[in-house]
């Protein structure tokens, strides 16, 4: 089961995963309500590698992204859901608009996003290649997202 760190820690444990010759992937996101396609996408992050960090952000930054709505859930509860995933080894919340500052901390070996993102859009992606790593895009579980979870609920409320 991993933990919530900060982002101090982050960086050490990043780098002694690396002097240990381990792989470290990154992901990072909003993860706002948990469902079936963020735990398949991290599944599948994880086994690109020996150890998965999990950037996600704060409930300021996601405020930014998604609107004053959300998140529905708080950040803490946000992150210490993903840290009991079993495919989830480290988890550090940021606070900034997008994760760069958090990758150019770390450097990881791998970065990984959704399918759904341009290589061209995927925040990080020229930092990880031009220290040798990989940018992997991960296929997105259809008909599963926050939003449409969303708008589930909303619809079935003005039934």
């Amino acid at each position: 089961m991993g933990r919530v760190v900060s982002r101090e820690d982050l960086v050490r444990a990043s780098a002694a995963a690396r002097a240990e010759g381990r792989v470290v992937v990154f992901t990072n996101g909003c993860f706002d309500i948990i469902h079936r396609g963020h735990t398949q996408y991290l599944a599948e992050a994880r086994a690109l590698g020996d150890i998965l960090v999990v950037g996600v952000n704060t409930d300021r930054s996601v405020r930014v992204l998604k609107g004053e709505t959300r998140p529905i859930v708080p950040e803490d509860d946000r992150a210490h859901v993903l840290a009991a995933l079993e495919a989830v080894d480290l988890v550090c919340l940021f606070d900034e608009d997008t994760p760069l500052e958090l990758i150019s901390a770390i450097v990881p070996d791998i970065l990984v996003k959704g399918a759904g993102y341009e290589r061209d859009t995927i925040v990080g992606a020229d930092l990880i290649e031009e220290h040798g790593g990989k940018v992997v895009a991960i296929e997105e579980l259809r008909g599963r997202s926050t939003r449409g979870i969303i708008a589930e609920i909303l619809d079935s409320d003005r039934s």
